[in-house]
């Protein structure tokens, strides 16, 4: 595996590498949970990663304390983040996890530093922060309160339930700082999640989690992510989920529609052609211009997914507003409100 030429470009550490490849200790677990999956634990150099410049993304921070996902969500984008250790994309992407377990002292290193100036730090946009190995591995817990000590805003976007068991680091971050809490829920559809989302827990309970985290006075709201074409995105599927979205309690609700980055595009076409041949022709004209479907498409579904959650009662989410770090928007701003080509999907998205 090639370890250590990830170049990280933080101006947090002088250090050119995540970790090294000594560094790293492989291990196994015999229990039902883990079984077939392989974890690397490593000691990273920096934790605090500056999101590219040419990013739609409304945040400029992230913390990730895991690559790979359990999760196995077919469709993930950030599949293709396996490559630069040469693991595979896709068997190797579920089953392969790098834990840092030095996530949080890092993190507080790092807050600490003369450099860092309390910006918003996003976690679970690339891979889930609460999968099925922090129920072990228990790094946000040390995560959460390095940020609560500083103060810091942040925000978690997850599928996992495990969040549940922090809520009462979530509610004292909450007191002395901004905590935006996202759940990704893009269907109900039972059959539909068993196939593409096998590693995670059900869309019900999901829901569960917006419902006690709203329960508990902690806004979250949903990202409807992705809306599948042609699998997920019929009148009466889209309006299942909106009213389920709005019965758990959730703030707001942004859909976001299917895109296939190079690495998660031939895995999950590899899937459909498996389990729904007939539509891999139809795929192959609807994502022929690039990673995205088209902008009509986008709109037509953006639109829909609105129109329904003014109905149910919990309004359209925009750009930011879950994570509460942009300005919020004017009347001006809604009447002209649609999404641009090509908009980011997160994971567990």
């Amino acid at each position: 595996m090639r370890w250590d030429n990830l170049v990280e470009n933080s101006p947090m550490t002088g250090n050119s590498a995540l970790f090294a490849a000594d560094a790293v200790t492989t291990r196994t677990f015999d229990t039902p949970e883990f079984r077939g999956i392989t974890f690397h634990e490593i000691r990273a150099r920096s934790i605090l990663n500056r999101v590219p410049g040419a990013s739609r993304m409304p945040f400029e921070w992230t913390v990730n304390p895991y690559r790979g996902c359990s999760h196995a969500c077919v469709y993930c984008f950030a599949r293709k983040t396996h490559s630069y250790l040469d693991l595979d994309t896709g068997i190797g992407f579920d089953s392969q996890i790098v834990v840092k377990v030095n996530a949080a002292e890092l993190l507080q290193r790092e807050l600490a530093s003369r450099h860092w100036r309390g910006e918003h730090v996003a976690m679970g946009t690339n891979v889930d922060c609460y999968q099925r190995a922090e129920g072990r591995y228990r790094l946000m817990p040390g995560v959460i309160s390095a940020l609560r000590d500083r103060a810091n805003p942040f925000s978690i976007l997850t599928k996992g339930t495990l969040i549940l068991r922090d809520l009462e680091l979530l509610r004292q971050a909450a007191e002395v700082t901004e905590v935006g809490v996202s759940v990704s829920v893009g269907f109900t559809d039972r059959e539909l999640w068993r196939t593409v989302e096998p590693g995670t827990p059900s869309p019900e309970r999901r829901l569960d989690v917006v419902r006690a985290l709203t329960d508990s006075g902690i806004g979250c709201s949903v990202l409807m992510a992705p809306v599948i074409p042609f699998l997920g995105d019929g009148p009466e599927q889209l309006r299942a989920t909106v009213s389920a979205i709005a019965a758990a309690g959730a703030s707001s609700v942004t859909p976001l529609v299917l895109h296939l980055r190079p690495g998660a595009r031939e895995w999950y076409l590899r899937w459909l052609g498996l389990h729904h041949p007939h539509l891999v022709p139809r795929y192959e004209r609807m994502y022929a211009g690039g990673s995205y479907a088209p902008t009509w498409y986008q709109r037509r579904i953006t639109r829909q997914v609105h129109e329904l959650a003014d109905e149910f009662g919990i309004g359209p989410a925009h750009r930011g507003e879950a994570r509460r770090i942009t300005p919020a928007r004017t009347a001006q701003d809604e009447a002209r409100d649609e999404p641009e080509p090509g908009p980011t999907q997160l994971t567990l998205l």
